[in-house]
């Protein structure tokens, strides 16, 4: 599922209109984000937004912040510094702990 469409599903999941959930989620400079912009994301017209816009949408959404930085193709900044940090051996390491891990879950 594209970010767009998992933000479009939880949103009406919530009863909230795109006006409702946009009046709610706060730019860095305080005002608002658009009901266009939303509604653009949830479209998949614009790329997914920033870390600070995916945890305001996540608290609203009541879905897990890791879950839509993932969704919107990043990592969180705190795991990138992180492995960032590692030498590529650990860093594959991990990774390959984690897959290993959510087949398990499967």
């Amino acid at each position: 599922m594209t970010f767009g469409k998992l933000i479009a599903e939880a949103r009406k999941k919530a009863g909230l209109s795109q006006k409702d959930l946009a009046s709610k989620i706060k730019k860095e400079d305080g005002n608002p984000i658009s009901a266009q912009y939303l509604n653009d994301i949830e479209h998949d017209r614009r790329n997914p937004p920033s870390e600070v816009l995916n945890a305001q949408f996540a608290k609203e959404l009541k879905l897990p912040t890791e879950y839509l930085v993932l969704a919107a193709g990043s990592l969180p900044r705190e795991l990138q510094k992180t492995l960032s940090s590692l030498n590529p051996e650990k860093v594959d390491r991990a990774f390959t702990a984690f897959r290993k891990t959510i087949k398990k879950e499967e």
